[in-house]
């Protein structure tokens, strides 16, 4: 009797034993094990086992991690001082790596890429923060990516979020941008007044050479001027009919008789 109920507590125990080696990954996931301490080989996905007590095991994930960067105080090359946050997308590709060089991973990262964004972006002036944004970001993701291979981790890509400037910065900003938009302005409106001149000297050379055109450019400008009825034209008459109007006058004077 005494026998039968060991046999029966050896088999439960056993069947405890073999249940709790049961390990099941996702497609996802790979287990990193361990033999009394030692590494010993990357499981998984699918059913594994793993024998109690000898044998640890340590999952890791293999997707995509999306990771915030919490704003950080940048001073740029050009001494203004700015607050940046980012985004960084990075998964595991060695899951040995990442469980025996570092001890948390995640954490590390996180620490590394707030590092390297004050770093990287303390080497740029504003303006290059504000419109080279790709550029930036490709610089900290190589540098990122360079450093956490060791770990067994691939930086996949860093996005600049947000930089954010005082109040004083912005209007200095607001100030040079309407400065710029007067000067354009006044470069454009040279040129135009440059344009037109040079239209008007080739004009000048046009009607000069034909003196009818002249005359005929008058009546155009009489007709678009007697267009409004409450206009009064004065008309200047030209030197040469007046002088012929004089020379035939003095021909036809009649001479009085002595």
């Amino acid at each position: 009797m005494f026998a039968g109920f060991g046999l029966g507590s050896i088999a439960i125990i056993l069947g405890i034993i073999a249940f709790a080696s049961l390990r099941v990954l996702r497609e996802y996931e790979r287990g990193v094990v361990f033999q009394l301490g030692r590494f010993w080989k990357v499981k998984g996905p699918g059913l594994v086992i793993v024998i109690p007590v000898i044998q640890q095991m340590v999952r890791v994930g293999l997707r995509t991690v999306t990771m915030d960067v919490p704003s950080q105080d940048v001073i740029s090359r050009d001494n203004v001082s700015v607050k940046v946050n980012a985004v960084v997308y990075f998964r595991v590709v060695d899951p040995a790596k990442a469980i025996i060089n570092v001890e948390n991973y995640y954490a590390a990262t996180s620490q590394l890429a707030q590092t390297m964004l004050r770093s990287i972006l303390g080497k740029h002036e504003l303006d290059d923060m504000l419109a080279e944004r790709e550029k930036l970001n490709l610089a900290i993701q190589k540098a990122l990516d360079a450093q956490t291979d060791s770990w067994g981790i691939k930086v996949a890509n860093v996005e600049i979020k947000n930089v954010d400037l005082n109040e004083n910065m912005v209007r200095a900003i607001a100030k040079q941008a309407e400065a710029e938009r007067e000067r354009r302005a006044k470069v454009i409106h040279a040129e135009g007044e440059l344009q037109a001149s040079e239209k008007l000297a080739q004009a000048a050379q046009v009607l000069s050479r034909a003196p009818s055109s002249l005359q005929l450019r008058y009546l155009e400008t009489l007709t678009t001027i007697a267009a409004d009825k409450n206009s009064t034209i004065v008309f200047p008459l030209p030197m040469d009919l007046i002088n012929t109007l004089l020379s035939t006058g003095d021909k036809h004077q009649v001479v009085p008789p002595n």
